[in-house]
């Protein structure tokens, strides 16, 4: 039997899945992304001599705040109580890895938050590094696990 989607009824428009019946569980999830920058921006950024200002922890609370409002950007996401989200930053030799743990207990995922938190937190360094970076790439976003356990 072929895979469906979810987020449609049988004449293919938007649905929104009904959870109400699921069981509530303790529900996490990772992911992760990178920005590639310039030498320059890195530079700015490791010195903190950005004129936006602190980069990173801009970034960071950023996809932190992002990831709480995942269902009011995405139409078909259910609003979760979250009970943790968390976005890391790291410099690396090339750019800037974002990463995001989120979780929950509830009746659905909470992959979404965790990759909106990564988005988020990416493109607030792209908004803070594009007065000195032009080229600048936004890559590899991906969600890295997901877990469901019963409370």
């Amino acid at each position: 039997m072929a895979k469906k989607f979810s987020h449609t009824d049988e004449q293919g428009r938007a649905n929104m899945v009904d959870v109400g019946g699921k069981p509530d569980m303790i529900r996490t999830a990772e992911a992760e992304g990178k920005i590639l920058l310039s030498k320059e921006a890195l530079k700015l950024i490791k010195e903190n001599k950005n004129k936006k200002g602190a980069v990173l922890t801009t970034a960071q609370i950023a996809g932190i705040m992002g990831g709480k409002k995942t269902s009011e950007l995405i139409p078909l996401c259910h609003p979760l109580n979250i009970t943790k989200l968390d976005v890391t930053t790291e410099l690396v030799e090339d750019g800037v890895v974002v990463k995001s743990f989120a979780k929950c207990t509830g009746k659905t995922g909470i992959e979404m938050e965790a990759l909106t938190a990564v988005n988020i937190a990416l493109l607030t360094i792209y908004d803070m590094c594009k007065a000195v970076d032009k080229k600048m790439i936004i890559t590899d976003i991906k969600l890295i696990s997901k877990t469901k356990d019963k409370i």
